[in-house]
């Protein structure tokens, strides 16, 4: 008996032990595993979820650099390209005068700003050279509406000349004066003639296209190409005969182009513009044979896509003073016209961008004209 109780007695000893070293190692592992249980569920789930979801393909857009996108343009050629310029119709009736601060439309066009930089880099490499590298020729569309070159002045509404009219009336090639008809004389071949009287002093017997309305012309009378006499800004008894180059858009700052029968281009407002009464059927009839003649032919040809070369203000070139090449520097670009000074005396001249007076522009047509 006492055997038998001494032998249940070392049983349970040894199972208590058992038991305690069972619990010692649950412990050790239940504190091992609290500090990977949550990583090892969270990649237990993410392999889980991974091995269900379905594959798809991934297609990852980066953006390129801005230089490697112009690396990836086509050259564009360097003394040629077309432009489109911001189009817009507006009206005005005030006189705005090339000012310090005006600015070129054109210029504001990328390429033209990368060519620019070009050719000061160019120019300021090369010493020797005494003029600048050659611009930029460009081909500006100015049109604003399409009847701007469809009109003629047979579709204009022409207003009657009558006794007693106060008129606009030619008494030499460029000067223009106020005056009143005192007489209307009808020729035996059915033309008309006109004695106009001057304020001034004097009298002058004048065709139909020698005389101009002292009234501001309606804008629907206006168009490309149109016979007028524009009063100077300086002197406002004078006035020029000249044709009408450019109508008011955004392009020009709201304002008429007109280049007067010397080459002189001048932006004006519509006040300043005094229409020609019977104006010829071709208005570069009334013009003498000059070489401002064939430019206006020229430019009435290519409108509403003339040529224009791009300046900036400091750029030096050459420009055509009394039949001779003069090097003259950029004062300041207005639209269409640039302001140069010619370094042999300090005058200061408007001339278009397109004129056949600069050099790179006369060039560059006679190549035109080879090609």
């Amino acid at each position: 008996m006492e055997v038998r109780q001494v032998e249940i007695t070392s049983h349970l000893n040894e199972f208590e032990e058992k038991f305690e070293r069972t619990l010692k190692k649950r412990k050790r592992e239940e504190d091992d595993g609290n500090t990977s249980e949550s990583s090892h569920v969270s990649v237990h789930s993410t392999n889980e979820m991974t091995s269900r979801a379905p594959k798809q393909a991934v297609v990852v857009l980066n953006k390129l650099p801005t230089c490697k996108i112009s690396a990836l343009r086509p050259p564009t050629p360097e003394q040629f390209y077309s432009e489109a310029e911001s189009q817009s119709s507006s009206d005005s009736d005030l006189h705005q005068e090339p000012g310090e601060n005006s600015s070129d439309s054109d210029v504001s066009h990328t390429k033209t700003r990368q060519k620019s930089k070009k050719c000061a880099k160019t120019s300021s490499t090369n010493n020797n050279s005494e003029l600048d590298p050659a611009p930029v020729i460009i081909t500006s569309s100015l049109a604003t509406y399409s009847n701007e070159i469809t009109r003629t002045s047979a579709e204009v509404p022409q207003q009657e000349i009558s006794m007693d009219m106060t008129v606009l009336a030619r008494k030499k090639c460029m000067r223009w004066q106020r005056g009143k008809i005192v007489e209307i004389i009808r020729r035996e071949d059915g033309r008309l003639k006109y004695k106009v009287c001057f304020e001034e002093k004097g009298k002058s017997l004048v065709s139909g296209h020698h005389v101009a309305f002292d009234t501001t012309p309606k804008l629907e009378q206006l168009f490309i190409g149109a016979r007028m006499v524009v009063r100077c800004q300086v002197n406002k008894f004078r006035f020029l005969p000249g044709i009408l180059a450019e109508l008011p858009s955004r392009n020009n700052r709201l304002r008429f182009l007109v280049f007067i029968d010397d080459h002189t281009p001048v932006y004006v407002g519509l006040p300043l513009i005094h229409l020609i009464c019977r104006p010829l059927e071709n208005p570069l009839d009334d013009l003498p044979d000059t070489p401002h003649k064939s430019f206006m032919a020229q430019y009435l040809k290519d409108w509403p896509y003339p040529h224009l070369t791009q300046y900036r203000p400091g750029q030096n070139l050459s420009v055509e003073l009394n039949g001779k090449q003069h090097p003259c520097e950029v004062v300041q670009v207005d639209c269409s016209l640039i302001q140069v000074s010619f370094q042999h005396n300090q005058q200061k001249e408007w001339i278009h961008r397109g004129s056949t007076r600069l050099e790179h522009m006369a060039r560059f047509l006679e190549m035109k004209a080879m090609e």
